[in-house]
């Protein structure tokens, strides 16, 4: 399962072509690619006209949509931000520490635009997706 970050959904609703987005459209239908909780509602909140919240709604909830928090991934979110902290790297989000244990938990890979990620891969073992190589005719 690939989750992709809001910093990449976000683009991709706006039409903004980078490789991510480009890749993104190519996906979907034919790998395994999901979101979670928070990472609807964070794409979801920066949308302005009510005709593109809902169609953005309904495109996103027909993925597989996790559930992100429980008390126990709270926990362990707070370990690894404390853990980070030690380390004297400062995660500037909540909700992205969230998101990060989340994957990190659960085996997934993230597909992301955001630098904050970073260290949750350097230091924590987040998996994440690197793009194919484009082949060389």
């Amino acid at each position: 399962m690939i989750i992709v970050d809001s910093s990449v959904w976000i683009d991709m609703l706006w039409g903004i072509e980078n490789s991510k987005t480009v890749w993104l459209n190519s996906a979907l239908g034919s790998e395994e690619i999901g979101l979670t909780t928070l990472i609807l509602c964070e794409v979801l909140q920066g949308i302005r006209s009510e005709k593109q919240f809902h169609k953005s709604e309904r495109f996103l909830s027909e993925l597989p949509v996790f559930d992100t928090i429980s008390p126990e991934l709270a926990s362990r979110a707070a370990r690894n931000y404390r853990f980070l902290r030690a380390k004297a790297i400062t995660v500037r989000n909540t909700v992205d520490c969230i998101i990060a244990t989340f994957c990190i938990e659960n085996g997934y890979r993230l597909l992301h635009a955001d630098r904050d990620f970073n260290p949750f891969e350097a230091y924590l073992g987040l998996s994440v997706f690197r793009l194919p190589k484009a082949s060389v005719h």
